[in-house]
């Protein structure tokens, strides 16, 4: 819970953050966003554990969409993308997020590069 309500909260202010650097109210975008992608992510781990992978095991595809599939759901019920950012999105986060978990391995800061 504790991780939830601290992603929630930080993803919000990152977007406040942005709205004042770009001058447009991300706010609410922000906060649903970022609880779009937490309930993703959550999701995520729900099939996993239908599919009796264990915690910490990889699913290749789901650990690398799960959220951002969440956050444009969430997204959507405020905003409607253009279908090049979700073309972007969808192609560009999942090198992004496995390229992002080998460094933290390489750090020490994983305990596996997935």
């Amino acid at each position: 819970m504790r991780g939830l309500l601290s992603g929630l909260i930080i993803g919000t202010t990152v977007g406040i953050f942005e709205s004042f650097l770009s001058g447009v109210n991300m706010t609410a975008m922000a906060a649903f966003a970022s609880a779009g992608a937490l309930l993703g992510d959550l999701a995520g781990a729900f099939v996993k554990r239908r599919m009796h992978i264990q915690p910490g095991q990889p699913l290749p595809g789901v650990d690398q969409l799960d959220f951002v599939l969440g956050a444009v759901l969430a997204v959507c019920l405020i905003y409607a993308p253009t279908s090049g950012t979700l073309l972007i999105l969808f192609c560009v986060t999942p090198p992004i997020h496995l390229l992002s978990n080998m460094c933290a391995y390489k750090l020490g800061l994983k305990s596996n590069f997935w």
